[in-house]
């Protein structure tokens, strides 16, 4: 059993430190929201006053915050200058590349393993324990963190050198927002020619047509009764948090010179489904906005 700072308890954050506490490790939460951290300890976590106090005398210390600003302010003020000798870094957090290699320097500068180990999987992923860790950072770092990731994941893939986890993550949303589109804009074609949304389900989901959009999320309701698309829209991962992988994606590309014109054109549909009211819907609700609503 480990003493781990949990810091950044958000839709994602909850349910992770709530399986760091199943996997029988003492978590110490903090989050600037008081709910959040209540919500924490209702699942036996312990409370911080703050990141500061959180993470003193803790042997890892996981972080799941908002943007690259929020996680260099936290290690730099709050968790580099408080912590003691062999405490491991996890940062879960989706952020720039930069960032991520920034704050990697500054703790293997002060002699502290970190890993920048970013999620896929959604809320319902981070609650049952079947997220997908993209880990970046030394093979030593990764081989101390996994056992940990272990706890809140399935699927655990060492990406490369630091940052490589943060750049897979954006790579992956890109690709993910870019055949949401897609399905959606051909189930709204189908509808338009008169197709039952079954049929066009039953005949795309085996064919070339398939894809994890398609088979898992499927944005009509009905083929697939898990999707959000059931339940209004309730997210599974927001537009707003797809917004920002797709507007970290487009960052990286142009710092790399890389041509993402499909990337670009997603990043401004999404933009207008987000700034129509609709960011805390699911992304696979911007099918709504394509069909005109």
């Amino acid at each position: 059993m480990a003493k781990i700072a949990f810091i950044g308890l958000g839709n994602m954050g909850g349910p992770m430190a709530a399986n760091l506490v199943k996997g029988q490790h003492q978590v110490v939460a903090f989050d600037l929201s008081a709910d959040a951290v209540k919500g924490a300890v209702e699942k036996g976590a312990k409370q911080a006053a703050s990141a500061a106090e959180a993470v003193k005398g803790a042997e890892v210390v996981v972080t799941m915050l908002p943007a690259g600003k929020h996680v260099r302010g936290v290690y730099e003020n709050d968790v580099l200058p408080n912590i003691g000798k062999g405490t491991l870094l996890i940062d879960c957090s989706t952020i720039d590349v930069d960032s991520a290699r920034h704050v990697a320097a500054l703790a293997a500068k002060a002699g502290f393993d970190m890993v920048d180990a970013p999620v896929s999987g959604g809320v319902g992923g981070a609650t049952a324990g079947t997220l997908t860790f993209m880990v970046g950072g030394p093979d030593s770092s990764f081989a101390k963190a996994r056992p940990i990731l272990e706890k809140m994941g399935k699927n655990i893939v060492h990406t490369g050198a630091s940052g490589a986890g943060q750049a897979v993550k954006i790579c992956n949303n890109m690709m993910l927002a870019i055949s949401m589109l897609g399905v959606a804009e051909a189930f709204m074609l189908g509808k338009r020619l008169g197709l039952d949304f079954q049929k066009l389900f039953d005949v795309t989901s085996t064919s070339s047509g398939q894809s994890w959009a398609l088979t898992t999320y499927c944005p009509v309701p009905g083929p697939v009764p898990t999707s959000p698309a059931n339940r209004d829209y309730a997210p599974g991962f927001t537009a707003a948090m797809m917004l920002k992988d797709l507007m970290l994606a487009q960052q990286a590309a142009n710092a790399a010179g890389a041509s993402t014109p499909l990337g670009a054109e997603a990043a401004q549909l999404f933009n207008m489904f987000v700034n129509s009211g609709n960011g805390a819907k699911d992304f696979s609700g911007i099918i709504k906005m394509l069909d005109g609503q």
